[in-house]
């Protein structure tokens, strides 16, 4: 059956409902632009609706981060909201925001984007399909907002497993872990929360590590870590020396547990908000092992020469940035192992109506950050309409070089953190962005 298409050239699409699409139609719609939105879940929330198709959360699933330093500026979360809230908690919060400025209605839901492509005649062609079929619509522009954790990172492992092996994306509930020995791969945030999970009901739990971490407490002084030193922020080498002798006082040294020493310096990696692995490792109900040699029948052997068996493996192995319905050169982006060429990770020179919202990743940014994202989208859409001249500055910069956004950091050059960048250096650099267009 042909697709049927329907035309609306003055809205602007936006791809996603999670907090980055919310963001974006909460700010088109400050700017008096029209927009229509697609869901692939049934509401809005993104990954935080544990029952939505790609949602990767688990049901110990709480913020790494503390509400205030995460939460949209003009939407507080409630009092009674806990520090640290759960999955359950957000979902509600992010249905609260949508209800409150009247968002939901321009979404459709159980709407998977199949394809976003340019259309020769000017603005972008969008196919959807819903209810197992296939509609196209016609907008002025793409709004990207559909997430950077839905797409596992599957490393190929020499060898064969008898057991079963499980991608963090699709662990729910850790009563599948009962009676078994289990294996998690990778002990980052994600890895580290379902070691803590899995002793609980395992017969064994081990963690096998690469590098090593800094481990950094939710709370210091009584306090969410992460609500301390927000003033005037420090240079980045007095910063890791001061956070490195902080956490040497609450932590301690991770290697007494196993853990390699870690070759780069605090904030030069996401750190792992997470100390109750420590305190089960103390208690003898975690081991970490080396990284992993190969599978090997009913279990795994590791680099050092030594092997374990297992029932259970976990690859808690990150994900890969994901839009497969746009070809990769309209984002000049070279593919797996990178990240997109973006001018402060939202604009493509190659087309004036793409914008990518939310590939961003930095410690303590929140959604406010993602929230000022789409802010400055939706300056430039009305700057090109009451101050052409300021629109088209942006757009030479756009096909310029690339600022600094490491703050001074120098970060590890992985996957993860290509698109990686420094909170305050991030979040200046769009305000000044927003401030000239206005």
């Amino acid at each position: 059956m042909d697709p049927t298409i329907s035309t609306d050239q003055r809205t602007y699409a936006v791809i996603g409902a999670g907090p980055s699409g919310l963001a974006a139609a909460r700010n088109l719609q400050r700017a008096g632009i029209p927009w229509s939105g697609y869901e692939l879940a049934q509401g809005v929330g993104g990954l935080w609706d544990i029952d939505g198709p790609r949602s990767t959360v688990y049901e110990s699933a709480h913020l790494i981060s503390s509400k205030r330093t995460t939460e949209f500026a003009e939407f507080p979360m409630s009092e009674d909201v806990a520090d640290y809230p759960s999955h359950r908690e957000l979902l509600a919060y992010f249905r609260a925001f949508a209800d409150t400025y009247d968002l939901t209605s321009g979404f459709r839901f159980g709407a998977e984007v199949v394809a976003a492509a340019p259309h020769p005649d000017g603005g972008w062609t969008v196919t959807v399909e819903q209810d197992g079929r296939r509609t196209e619509h016609r907008h002025a522009g793409v709004l990207v907002a559909n997430g950077t954790l839905s797409e596992p990172s599957v490393p190929d492992l020499a060898g064969k497993f008898d057991g079963e092996v499980l991608h963090t994306s699709a662990y729910k509930s850790p009563t599948i872990f009962a009676g078994k020995r289990v294996l998690i791969i990778g002990a980052g945030n994600s890895g580290c929360d379902i070691a803590v999970d899995a002793v609980h009901h395992a017969a064994s739990v081990d963690l096998s590590v690469r590098r090593g971490y800094y481990f950094v407490p939710k709370y210091l002084f009584g306090k969410p870590a992460d609500t301390l030193n927000q003033g005037r922020p420090l240079p980045p080498r007095i910063k890791q020396a001061v956070d490195t002798r902080v956490l040497r006082m609450f932590t301690g040294d991770p290697t007494r547990f196993g853990f390699p020493k870690p070759d780069y310096r605090i904030y030069e990696s996401h750190p792992i908000v997470n100390t109750l692995v420590l305190h089960h490792l103390g208690h003898g109900d975690l081991r970490v092992r080396p990284d992993v040699e190969r599978l090997d029948g009913d279990g795994v052997a590791f680099r050092d020469g030594t092997r374990s068996p297992y029932d259970l493996v976990v690859l808690a192995t990150g994900y890969h940035l994901h839009y497969p319905f746009l070809d990769p050169a309209l984002l000049r982006w070279r593919g797996r192992g990178s990240a997109p060429d973006l001018y402060l990770n939202i604009f493509t020179q190659a087309d004036p109506d793409l914008f990518v919202l939310g590939m961003i990743e930095a410690s303590g940014i929140g959604w406010q950050g993602r929230y000022e994202q789409a802010e400055l989208v939706a300056s430039y859409l009305r700057a090109r309409r009451d101050a052409p001249d300021a629109a088209r500055a942006l757009e030479e910069r756009v096909a310029g070089p690339r600022p600094d956004l490491s703050g001074g950091y120098r970060y590890l050059g992985l996957e993860r953190m290509s698109y990686y960048v420094n909170k305050d250096a991030y979040r200046s650099a769009v305000r000044a962005e927003i401030e000239g267009l206005s």
